[in-house]
């Protein structure tokens, strides 16, 4: 036993010694950390991928010269809902392309971390895409685009080095405050980004991430009722996790964007996978998709005369044409004051008013708001937000309406659906996200209320505002 002690106590010392001898020596350092990086130096731009992309590459598009390209890594498999693929894009903020990289082997965040910055070499590889999704992987007769085997991952992607090792940057994912924005003509695709003001849909919230022995889908909504389908993998960690109640409110989720395209008629099917459960972030109460918030304190009429109540105000905002298939609906406003009453069966599509600009704007307007009552059998409403000078404008279609709208400016006026309010009031909101140029020429058209031909309208409408 006292052999022992004193073995333990010599260690100990001995130890101490070495430890206190090596922090007081005046040739301490730390040794240097080595990067070199293994593939030359660039030769172009990941955008330049696209010009390469085919929607089924064939033997001879293999890529017979060094054709290096750099990228940072936005995904993370470690939680194992992104499977046997790397997702990278051009910049670590505000970039302009993405890209898929297919790979024969899982568990690639512990060779390429998030915020590595990568560089790859396409030799060997051929370029895959459609309709803005690009993927590079081998040639594979049996499939559009192969994976590349784990042996020759070295072969094609090397971390890129700085002046203290490899670099490993903050990924900053783009912000949209809806689905739409997001997955736009599919620009963003294989990018990293945020969307807020989003949730499960309802149907969702009884079931957990995945199905135990598939990939399921499980789609989230915005405030204007656009859906996004969320891929979750049945190897996922929190496969089996319930989605309510931890993740049945509402908020922000981070997600990399992904589009699939059936090959037999070239449909689109927009869709995004998370990297973990720390990519979703709802906090806040659910809302109802498709209703707007009331107008704010701040909100204001958009012309003189846009709450109805006088008469002569309103009539002296229009336009040379005046006033169509309406008149004032004295005591049937949204506060039980006036509003514009439509009743008549228009043989055409036509104007009911064009407004002109003839009041104070905000500085950065978000969007117009205003109240509908009533019905319309066959037809509905389309408005026009015209761009400075008058001569133009931004078309918005309302569509089927029954209890709220929130509605993106179009390109053509269109007057499709119905309208039935079930004897209630409903708000409309037309979003100006995006538009700086609305007029704001004073005497200049501002606003105009259009119907469609043939059928029966009996509409109230109150409360243009803006804000």
């Amino acid at each position: 036993m006292i052999n022992k002690i004193y073995f333990k106590t010599l260690c100990t010392v001995t130890v101490l010694t070495v430890v206190n001898s090596c922090v007081k020596s005046d040739d301490y350092s730390v040794p240097p950390i080595t990067c070199t990086d293994k593939f030359p130096a660039t030769n172009h731009a990941l955008s330049d991928l696209n010009a390469l992309a085919k929607a089924n590459p064939a033997e001879s598009d293999i890529i017979k010269e060094d054709y290096i390209v750099d990228a940072y890594v936005s995904s993370n498999d470690q939680s194992g809902n992104i499977y046997k693929a790397i997702f990278v894009q051009d910049k670590p903020q505000n970039p302009t392309q993405g890209i898929e990289i297919d790979v024969d082997e899982g568990n690639q965040y512990t060779n390429f971390p998030e915020g590595s910055k990568i560089r790859i070499n396409l030799k060997g590889l051929v370029v895959q895409g459609v309709n803005n999704n690009i993927k590079i992987g081998p040639y594979d007769p049996n499939y559009p685009v192969g994976r590349i085997n784990p042996r020759r991952i070295p072969n094609h992607i090397a971390r890129s080095c700085g002046e203290s090792g490899p670099v490993v940057a903050k990924m900053v994912p783009l912000e949209f405050n809806s689905i739409s924005e997001a997955v736009k003509d599919g620009a963003h695709a294989n990018q990293l980004v945020k969307i807020n003001q989003v949730q499960f849909e309802d149907a969702e919230l009884s079931k957990t991430f995945a199905e135990t022995d598939k990939t399921s889908d499980r789609y989230i909504t915005d405030k204007k009722s656009n859906r996004l389908n969320l891929r979750f993998s049945n190897y996922a960690s929190f496969s089996t996790t319930p989605i309510s109640p931890n993740y049945a409110k509402s908020g922000s989720i981070v997600v990399i964007l992904s589009r699939y395209t059936n090959q037999f008629n070239n449909a689109i099917t927009e869709q995004a996978y998370i990297r973990s459960l720390a990519d979703i972030s709802f906090t806040k109460d659910r809302f109802e998709p498709g209703v707007p918030e009331a107008p704010s304190a701040s909100a204001t009429v958009l012309f003189k005369g846009a709450d109805f109540e006088t008469w002569s105000d309103f009539l002296g905002s229009l336009n040379k044409f005046g006033l169509l298939y309406s008149k004032q609906g004295i005591g049937m406003g949204y506060n039980g004051g006036a509003a514009l009453q439509i009743d008549a069966t228009p043989l055409k599509n036509d104007f009911v008013f064009t407004a002109l600009n003839n009041a104070t704007l905000p500085a950065t307007p978000k969007r117009i708001t205003f109240y509908i009552k009533g019905t319309a059998a066959s037809k509905t409403l389309s408005f026009n937000v015209y761009k400075e000078g008058g001569a133009s404008y931004y078309a918005y279609n309302l569509g089927t309406f029954r209890n709220g709208a929130m509605l993106d400016y179009a390109t053509t006026n269109s007057y499709t659906g119905s309208i039935d309010t079930g004897g209630q009031w409903k708000l409309v909101e037309l979003s100006l996200d995006g538009i700086t140029d609305i007029n704001r020429t004073a005497g200049k058209s501002l606003f105009a209320i259009k119907v469609g031909s043939n059928s029966a309208y009996n509409i109230l409408i109150d409360n243009i505002k803006i804000e």
